[in-house]
């Protein structure tokens, strides 16, 4: 389904929907009687479908839930995305549920499935991860357990969800997203007990793991540059994302721009390679950029990594340059340098939490997308990245790589 058509569904049917759950679930517990208990995280589901890079930014939350509270995690995921939760490892395969989003059908089928897989698996809690996402509150329900965390306004206007959540954590937009993933962690461990998060994170909290790299990957991953660039042997290994998702496509810096810092790097470095990234969907969009670039030491990979091969890619390179999108959150797991453009979002909530340096402009009408609005714009002109000169990224980019290139 496209994006839109998402939103759409979300709000129209989405209030309703959770409006009349919210009734039939006071309904139930004060007929039933059922208590606000210590939540029991024995077996914990987290719910984050759309967001790929979410998928790495929660993993130390779900670390020290596993950790602190002895819980078997679980998760919950839309199937285009389920790969990202594989980089770490943290969530055995079959311990997620893969949820197609293709069409309303197949969704609503997934739906019922859900629904009697949370109770196969004997969920005890769910985490809603999602950002005031009325179809993930159904789901939060749906499930069956009586212990539900989830980000509520409290205090706030707007962005109606109903009443599922009965742990509810007050969303704050103005600390990074890992740190609110992690205070929905701390209230299921029972650290806090009101909507607002007084339990304070430390930056080690939030600190990323390590992805484990295969050896025979990376040997992989070089053939393919060498089939790509018969002339590689151990050179240093630039990478270009130009592309960025469907669901915020106003995240991309213009391609004319990498193209530019492209062929700088390649004029002052002569032992670098730059391989241009990007999905099999991607390759089209990506050649253009490539073609741009004009040299023989630029090639178009689009396509031809799977995506296991990413994280073995990330390893053996020397820095990436992209836009805000998932690749900055995946190569965060490695030990490359990452340098990320931002524009409609904020590094201050979505930055990566690896060896990453954000180029931000920080207009005054900037962030333009948040939870608020569903992360929509309509702004066409796109200053806050457009406005980014090639040059700053090539001044900062040859300032790292002065130090790390013979």
């Amino acid at each position: 389904m496209k994006v839109d058509t998402m939103r759409f569904v979300d709000k129209w049917a989405g209030i309703p929907l959770t409006l009349i759950f919210s009734i039939f679930l006071w309904l139930y517990e004060k007929i039933l009687f059922v208590k606000h208990e210590k939540p029991d995280i024995s077996r914990t589901l987290f719910i984050e479908l759309s967001e790929m890079g979410s998928a790495i930014l929660v993993d130390p939350a779900m670390r020290k839930l596993r950790a602190r509270g002895d819980s078997n995690l679980y998760f919950a995921i839309f199937l285009d995305n389920y790969e990202s939760l594989m980089i770490l490892e943290t969530i055995p395969e079959d311990h997620i549920f893969k949820m197609r989003s293709d069409n309303l059908f197949h969704l609503g089928v997934d739906v019922v499935k859900f629904i009697f897989w949370c109770r196969r698996k004997a969920i005890t809690a769910v985490i809603d991860l999602e950002l005031f996402s009325r179809f993930t509150a159904l789901l939060t329900g749906l499930s069956g357990v009586k212990t539900r965390i989830g980000f509520a306004t409290y205090q706030d206007e707007g962005m109606y969800r109903g009443n599922i959540i009965n742990f509810p954590v007050r969303y704050n937009p103005h600390v990074h997203i890992s740190v609110n993933f992690m205070s929905l962690v701390n209230t299921a461990l029972g650290l806090h007990n009101s909507p607002y998060a007084t339990t304070s994170v430390s930056p080690e909290e939030i600190r990323l793991e390590k992805a484990p790299i295969d050896l025979h990957e990376q040997d992989k991953v070089r053939q393919k540059i060498r089939d790509l660039f018969p002339g590689y042997e151990d050179q240093n290994i630039l990478i270009l994302n130009a592309n960025a998702s469907d669901m915020l496509p106003q995240r991309r810096w213009l391609p004319e721009y990498f193209e530019k810092v492209g062929r700088t790097l390649l004029a002052r470095y002569q032992d670098i390679i730059l391989v241009a990234t990007g999905s099999p969907r991607e390759r089209d969009y990506v050649e253009q950029v490539v073609k741009g670039i004009n040299h023989e030491r630029c090639v178009n990979s689009a396509g031809v990594f799977e995506f296991k091969e990413l994280i073995p890619l990330y390893g053996i390179s020397t820095a990436i340059l992209t836009n805000d999108s998932g690749p900055a959150h995946f190569a965060s797991v490695t030990p490359i340098k990452i340098f990320v453009i931002f524009g409609p979002e904020t590094p201050a909530l979505y930055g990566p939490l690896g060896n990453a340096e954000s180029i931000y402009l920080a207009l005054p009408c900037s962030p333009c997308v948040s939870a608020a609005n569903h992360r929509k714009t309509t702004c066409q002109p796109r200053p806050c990245i457009t406005g980014i000169p090639p040059e700053l990224v090539e001044q900062k980019m040859i300032a790292y790589l002065d130090k790390v290139i013979s």
